[in-house]
């Protein structure tokens, strides 16, 4: 029988949103296939009747479930669904060592395991299992989906392809053979460096506060990670994901199969967002009739993380309350 790591879980509330009085919360624990213990929130509503329709989320890159996942994973139980809301392995209060590193294969099962508990969870209506991958979960949902045939519905928020970005940088900027071979070089000469030292450099998370001349989109996630939305746990707050472990994204393709997702997705960006393209591009690669691409008039990337007035809670609700009946 499979033990699980004894993880050790806050009491407390210590998300960067308030607590809903209508909702009900309690930490749980679940295993992925790698034996990795993850730990979650799980939130459904207070006095509720019968089996619940489901929903996993996570995201983004380098936050913790009691940043944007947490709160997306509140406002849709708020809505009548039972939620979970994880952190990835390696990474918040789930297991997994050493810790800080990233796999896009145990990432996407990261998100398969949340599916294993939801349907074997009695609160669960079985037949009705969603996700939300924001930010870079946003492509992990997305593989997810073209795996998993009990996720019946998917949403991805202001996403990210990080095979894409890692292998090519933003706009596909770095696209050649050249680029990729330096970075390959930089990469494996700083494992060495790690296997001599014993232990693994960290990237960095984003800055306190970025020089003038930065992009926009830079300055927005110091604003949100450093700032309004820090957390202790957080990799983007604070000191970042190992160097070498972007190897694994740098030659990986996510979203190969896409084009296969049966179900219904909806993916969701701000019309604004310096990321916008991920969606678009990935939007044309899916098939079907029950496919959407939304777009929030005006948003920008990290408006979609907690920035109320263009959270897209209603849209999630009418596409979810519709697909997974």
């Amino acid at each position: 029988m499979f033990k699980k790591e004894k993880l050790h879980l806050t009491k407390k509330w210590d998300k960067i949103f308030p607590q809903e009085e209508d909702v009900a919360h309690k930490k749980i624990t679940f295993h992925n296939h790698f034996g990795i213990t993850l730990a979650a929130d799980m939130y459904y509503p207070k006095n509720f009747a019968g089996k619940l329709p489901a929903i996993a989320v996570c995201g983004p890159y380098g936050a913790v479930k009691e940043q944007v996942s947490g709160l997306y994973a509140q406002q849709m139980a708020k809505r009548g669904f039972l939620t979970i809301a994880f952190d990835p392995s390696f990474c918040g209060e789930s297991g997994g060592m050493p810790r800080y590193m990233n796999s896009p294969d145990i990432n996407v099962e990261d998100f398969q395991a949340a599916v294993d508990f939801l349907v074997n969870c009695d609160q669960v209506d079985n037949q009705k299992i969603g996700i939300i991958g924001i930010c870079g979960w946003g492509g992990f949902a997305l593989q997810a989906s073209s795996i998993d045939t009990r996720i019946k519905a998917t949403a991805t928020i202001t996403m990210y392809d990080m095979s894409r970005v890692t292998a090519n940088g933003y706009n596909d900027i770095n696209d050649n053979e050249q680029a990729r071979y330096n970075l390959r070089v930089n990469i494996n000469n700083q494992r060495t460096i790690d296997y001599k030292n014993g232990f693994y450099l960290l990237a960095g998370g984003n800055p306190e506060k970025c020089p003038d001349d930065s992009p926009q989109f830079l300055k927005d996630y110091s604003a949100f990670y450093r700032h309004r939305g820090y957390h202790p746990r957080s990799l983007g707050s604070n000191n970042g994901f190992a160097v070498s472990t972007i190897t694994s994204l740098l030659n990986t393709r996510l979203l190969y199969y896409a084009g296969e997702i049966r179900t219904p997705v909806l993916m969701i960006h701000g019309e604004k967002a310096h990321s916008r393209y991920f969606s678009e591009d990935a939007y044309k690669l899916l098939k079907g009739d029950n496919k959407e691409l939304y777009i929030v008039p005006n948003a920008v990337h990290c408006d979609l993380y907690d920035n109320y007035k263009y959270l897209p809670f209603d849209k999630l609700n009418s596409f979810f309350k519709a697909n997974l009946k």
